[in-house]
């Protein structure tokens, strides 16, 4: 999730999977987690932070600093497609997914959606239905996310489908399996697999019908799905 590593996915003719949070100020920004401490080596949680303070954050130890969603809108406009993952924090699902969808409607972008979080999908399904949407989900129960057993199970089981409608599901790869309803519900929809790190993986999503998202590696070129 830098300004680097978008440009390098550019020059190497691959869209992006991205992920987005709602600034203190109103405005996007580009990370992976709400807490800072991981990519930026900072106490706190990027939600709390304003577009100025972006500039005071650098990654992983290098000169590349937390990216507006803006500044990959204007990277990536007429040029290649991208996967805008919506990140909530604090029940802000609305107003995170209302203001991606009026900051995007203002580039030239091939986009669609996606959220671990079904108020995202629904908000979207209400609102904004030409919007492709997906569900983000894993094996709950193999993680660390702390969360109620019920919920795990729900959330787990893509049960919320069922409301949200999505256009695809997003599963975890090595969890791609591991429940009856994900094998039921992807003979209706797109399935997409993340993240490949390398490529068997990637070989084998692609025979399996899964679209790749992948990190850390490029494909081979002559086994890169037609889609």
């Amino acid at each position: 999730n830098s300004m680097a590593a978008f440009r390098a996915a550019l020059d190497g003719g691959y869209g992006i999977e991205l992920d987005i949070h709602l600034l203190a100020d109103g405005n996007l920004a580009v990370m992976h987690d709400s807490t800072l401490l991981r990519t930026a080596g900072a106490e706190g949680v990027i939600e709390d932070l304003t577009t100025e303070d972006l500039k005071n954050y650098r990654l992983e130890g290098t000169d590349e600093t937390i990216p507006e969603f803006k500044q990959v809108l204007e990277l990536f406009a007429g040029k290649a497609p991208m996967v805008v993952e919506l990140k909530v924090h604090n029940n802000n699902h609305a107003a995170l997914t209302e203001t991606a969808c009026k900051m995007l409607d203002a580039y030239n972008v091939t986009y669609c959606m996606e959220s671990f979080d079904p108020r995202c999908l629904l908000w979207l399904k209400k609102n904004r239905p030409d919007i492709i949407r997906g569900q983000l989900t894993e094996n709950y129960f193999a993680t660390k996310v702390k969360l109620p057993f019920l919920l795990k199970w729900v959330l787990r089981e893509n049960l919320g489908n069922f409301l949200t409608k999505p256009d695809f599901v997003a599963y975890r790869f090595r969890d791609r399996h591991s429940t009856l309803s994900n094998r039921l519900c992807l003979g209706h929809m797109t399935g997409v697999s993340w993240t490949i790190q390398n490529q068997e993986e990637f070989d084998t999503a692609v025979q399996e019908g899964w679209v790749p998202i992948f990190e850390g590696f490029c494909p081979d070129p002559a086994r890169r799905p037609n889609n």
